[in-house]
């Protein structure tokens, strides 16, 4: 079984899955050999079915490898915010509406350009002149650019501290030759000139290849020579065909990806919290009584290992991606905020909401069962077993718990609107304050009926904007984490979501020719194959070499 996770936006990922494990016949790697000990076999992009020419970095259909092209300014990871110093070699905050980076001036484009601190600029007055490019949402907190010397200073709207990390991942472009472009929001980029590891090779609409940069500014860190990308990559494909890395969710991965060749291994580690989350202006919702009671009668083991087939883990009630992000971790919570199942201390919780027991069913004082519609999306098989699992254990306490299963498209819409009363979502990402901000700030709240970006369950708290408001109003990073253990504790106490378990980051990878991929020992990197993420890890691989192979 196969299942690849889909972005929806929500903190959180989703995915589809295809049978694979239940074959009789053992499944074997079989590589390609006409593809050299120096190529790259990466089973990252995909035709529709075939490839479209699109090097823009800044559209939604661009190719996967427009990325490795282009570079950010800072490179982070998401597993737990690290940022780490990319086309800027460091940068300050002198204040919490100042940001000043110095950019490298060891760098140049693919065509022999240097990069200047002027193509920065050009490239935010880009970002601002076509709106639809500006996929980080750049001047949602930009007031002004400017350059002085080697650094550009960008000027915020507001006290924005943490906006650094949005800013950070701008994909920098060329002045010399996009200020030539008539529209950038159509431009589709077909001889890419970037500043990355590598450049455009052979194309067609069924595969492409890049080859290595020789003047990248890491040229002595990248051992790779050449890349190959496939259009076409199926179920079978990614066990079979002798990828040496594949992002994918395969149910049995170590009787399948595992047993298909001996160098293969995998890295699965959480990237989310997948959770419970109800619209706080349906009743009984409105009570934390009742979402306490709901938090105390399930069992997150079971969840877990019936959602993710044992992959992940259970996940607590913090909003964190543990251990990923365990340096934020308030230590004067509980059991590092797992709410173990208790149904003895969720009926209590109930009755503090006027419910009780009565045979089987939970009722309120007029009789009347607490019952309610979980909405997932149809197709995301993992949130799909969760809800069949949380349905199941809620009727142990006697709450009737029925399924709504609408398209993709419309699940989005019905949490974007408010159109449910409870479904599964998401909380957390690496960066700990975007994550608190999107959850819980109103400057997202919307009442039912009205579309929001997030916030989806509708929470509103003056104490929580507060506490937002003075993260973004200082650069005292110690002052930063005291905000976000305050933050956790009314996570942990009010309960506007439920933690389930961890969303995982499926990496697949082969070390027949390459080794150093990210790992639980070394998490340099998260484990994906695509945005700006293999920057970090092509400078880590290394190759292997003939005898050893």
């Amino acid at each position: 079984m196969i299942q690849r996770w889909r972005r929806a936006a929500i903190v959180g990922l989703a995915a589809v899955a295809v049978a694979l494990s239940g074959c009789s016949i053992q499944i074997t790697s079989q590589p390609d050999p006409s593809i050299g000990a120096d190529t790259m076999l990466i089973n990252a992009d995909k035709g529709n079915p075939f490839f479209t020419k699109n090097f823009n970095p800044y559209l939604t259909n661009t190719r996967t490898a427009s990325r490795w092209i282009y570079e950010p300014l800072i490179l982070i990871n998401p597993l737990d915010g690290t940022q780490n110093p990319w086309l800027a070699s460091e940068w300050s905050q002198p204040d919490a509406r100042t940001i000043v980076m110095t950019i490298r001036d060891d760098v140049t484009w693919s065509d022999g350009e240097d990069l200047t601190p002027e193509d920065v600029a050009f490239t935010f007055q880009l970002l601002k002149d076509n709106p639809s490019l500006d996929i980080k949402g750049a001047w949602q907190h930009l007031e002004s650019v400017e350059t002085e010397g080697g650094d550009v200073i960008l000027h915020l709207k507001t006290d924005d501290a943490p906006s650094l990390s949005i800013l950070g991942q701008t994909m920098i472009v060329p002045e010399h030759l996009w200020a030539d472009v008539k529209d950038s929001g159509t431009y589709r980029n077909e001889t890419p000139v970037g500043t990355g590891p590598f450049v455009l090779g052979n194309y067609n609409d069924q595969q492409y290849s890049m080859d290595k940069n020789p003047d990248y500014w890491q040229a002595d860190s990248i051992e790779i020579e050449h890349i190959i990308l496939p259009a076409t990559n199926s179920q079978l494909d990614t066990v079979s065909r002798g990828y040496d890395w594949a992002y994918a969710f395969i149910s049995d991965v170590e009787g399948t990806w595992g047993a298909a060749s001996e160098h293969n291994s995998w890295w699965f580690p959480p990237g989310g919290v997948i959770a419970l989350m109800p619209n706080l202006e349906v009743a009984p919702f409105d009570d934390v009584n009742v979402r306490r009671g709901i938090a105390l009668s399930l069992d997150r083991a079971e969840i877990a290992e019936t959602a993710s087939e044992g992959y992940m883990k259970p996940a607590g009630q913090t909003g964190l991606i543990l251990p990923n992000q365990e340096q934020y971790l308030d230590p004067s919570i509980p059991d590092q905020g797992m709410i173990t199942q208790d149904k003895d201390a969720a009926l209590a919780a109930f009755a503090e909401a006027g419910y009780t027991l009565d045979g089987d069913r939970l009722v309120d004082a007029n009789g009347e069962q607490l019952e309610f519609a979980l909405t997932t999306a149809n197709g995301f098989t993992d949130w799909t077993r969760a809800a069949q699992t949380v349905r199941s254990q809620l009727a142990d306490v006697g709450v009737k718990v029925t399924l709504k299963l609408p398209q993709p498209a419309g699940y989005q819409s019905a949490i974007s609107n408010g159109d449910f009363e409870m479904a599964i979502g998401g909380m957390g990402n690496g960066d700990v304050y975007q994550a608190y901000n999107n959850l819980l700030s109103s400057e997202f709240y919307v009442p039912s009926g009205e579309p929001t970006a997030n916030n989806f369950e509708r929470y509103s708290s003056e104490k929580v904007d507060a506490l937002l408001a003075e993260y973004r109003e200082t650069v005292d990073t110690a002052r930063q984490a005291e905000i976000v253990k305050e933050l956790q504790g009314i996570v942990y106490d009010e309960m506007p979501v439920i933690g389930l378990y961890y969303g995982g980051i499926w990496g697949l990878f082969n070390d027949a020719k390459f080794t150093g991929w990210p790992s639980e020992e070394d998490p340099y990197m998260i484990p994906q194959n695509y945005d700006s993420a293999p920057l970090m890890i092509f400078t880590h691989l290394k190759r292997v070499k003939g005898d050893d192979r």
